[in-house]
């Protein structure tokens, strides 16, 4: 099975997703045209594991086909060929508390004509503007896969839109091993 590519090409021109995040560097994130191979991947997540202690840097481990594989955020970054530094934070039912991060600000960024829109509503993806929604997109699908819908999103899906379009460095790589951990544990 093929990987998860988009046509530089045409959407450069097209939509401000890919400025967006050639600013952060993560452009390869959307470039992967590796395949790969469902079966195997399938392994690997029945076979994770977290191998970390509490105090050393957040790593998980695995197997497929008897070879060992050991991930942390620097071995992933480098795979990915992303970078692996920025501030990290993860909150699955409230709003990240980060300095300069204001939920009413980004809510009026993302729904400019909805002046009713806030923090504690439910976030729907049907009234994001193209740019926003394909950012929306690209973030459940490549970042932070989700199981489910797609039509709502998450506050910490808000949370990653603002990092990205404040052009504020997020350690994403940390990022997909918690959620990998999390969705498979």
């Amino acid at each position: 099975m093929g990987g998860r590519n988009i046509d530089l090409a045409f959407c450069s021109s097209e939509f401000s997703f890919v400025s967006w995040l050639d600013d952060l560097h993560l452009l390869p994130l959307v470039q992967i045209s590796d395949p790969f191979y469902i079966k195997l991947v399938k392994e690997f997540y029945s076979n994770l594991k977290m191998v970390s202690a509490q105090n050393e840097e957040f790593a998980i481990s695995s197997s497929v086909k008897g070879k060992r594989i050991y991930l942390d955020a620097r071995i992933l970054a480098s795979i990915l060929h992303i970078p692996h530094t920025g501030l990290y934070v993860f909150e699955h039912k409230k709003w990240p508390e980060v300095e300069g991060f204001h939920p009413n600000r980004i809510l009026s960024i993302l729904y400019p004509n909805d002046p009713n829109v806030h923090p504690n509503m439910a976030l729907t993806t049907n009234r994001l503007s193209v740019d926003h929604r394909l950012l929306h997109h690209l973030i459940v699908h490549q970042i932070l896969p989700t199981g489910g819908g797609y039509a709502k999103l998450s506050r910490m899906q808000v949370f990653l839109m603002w990092c990205i379009l404040s052009k504020i460095e997020f350690c994403f790589p940390l990022l997909m091993l918690k959620t990998m951990v999390r969705a498979f544990s």
